[in-house]
């Protein structure tokens, strides 16, 4: 390798929300750092703006509790669901210790843990293109020349895996597929309710969530043999499979939303790298599913 060369306890490869965490709470623990993260370039809508309550405590820790309180957010008091019945069941943000959740302006969350976690890691914005490991240490290469050295490996690269995929076998427990689209408020004399919604059908299960901007995040979740071909690119395909829904639809409709775009389809399987770790470790998890409590209380427009 050429180029120069600086040593680190840890290295952490990505610039996602697990990346930054990571950053964080090594240097908290007084480790030292690189964080090796190409700068995010803008683009589409980051899909998964939900954040759970258990995750308040974890950003307690880290001394961040402060960033999911600002007005770019929402608390998440209100989600309801129709699974296995055709009522809808309520769930309030008072059955949980940690307080309520938060519906999240996901771009915006992710550059504020970046601006945090630029303050506490040696930061190399180039992308990693060689990883070995030599005498029990890891020597990295990056695509500006330079090279690292480092004792222990974070891989934050998510789905991409990019040092995971090289130490493990990388397994997959389904083939779930997510459709999703952001769809517009249109109508300025209705105020719609700040809630999240789920209703499961035959085919799978839909999730629908007001954002803090005032748009509706709204996905459809099944196996892709299950899915219509070329739904991504035709609009009243989705916008007809929208009006199968009983409750989803009638929010939309009620509210004055507006299906104006098909939707982008993205892997929601469930996956893990095995071995999970070594002299390198891969954060992440596989998704929960609860079933939804009793009740029969719906969402309203005002």
């Amino acid at each position: 390798m050429t180029g120069r060369r600086h040593d680190a306890a840890v290295a952490v490869i990505g610039g996602g929300i697990a990346g930054a965490a990571a950053c964080i709470a090594l240097h908290r623990a007084g480790l030292e750092t690189a964080w090796i993260t190409p700068d995010a370039e803008p683009g589409a809508d980051l899909v998964g703006e939900s954040l759970a309550p258990a995750a308040l405590p974890i950003l307690d820790r880290l001394g961040l509790a402060a960033i999911v309180d600002g007005a770019a957010h929402r608390r998440s008091n209100a989600s309801f669901s129709a699974w296995g019945s055709d009522l809808l069941v309520e769930r309030n943000a008072a059955v949980h210790l940690e307080g309520p959740g938060r519906v999240l302006d996901r771009a915006r969350f992710e550059a504020d843990l970046r601006a945090v976690a630029d303050g506490t890691a040696d930061r190399r914005r180039s992308a990693l293109v060689d990883a070995t490991v030599e005498a029990g240490s890891w020597r990295l290469g990056l695509a500006d020349g330079s090279a690292l050295a480092t004792g222990f490996l974070v891989d934050a690269s998510g789905r991409a895996s990019v040092v995971a995929r090289r130490r493990a076998a990388m397994r997959r427990d389904d083939r779930l597929v997510a459709a999703c689209a952001f769809l517009p408020h249109r109508d300025d004399g209705v105020e719609p309710t700040p809630a999240t919604l789920i209703e499961a059908v035959p085919e799978g299960w839909w999730y629908a969530s007001l954002l803090p901007d005032g748009r509706l995040s709204v996905a459809f979740f099944s196996d892709p043999d299950l899915l219509p071909r070329g739904l991504s690119r035709d609009r009243d395909r989705w916008s007809a499979m929208i009006g199968g829904t009983r409750h989803v639809a009638h929010w939309i409709a009620d509210a004055g939303f507006g299906v104006e775009t098909p939707p982008r389809l993205h892997s929601a399987a469930t996956r893990w790298a095995d071995p999970a770790a070594g002299k390198w470790t891969a954060p992440g998890g596989p998704p929960s599913a609860t079933p939804p409590p009793r009740s029969t209380r719906c969402p309203r427009t005002a």
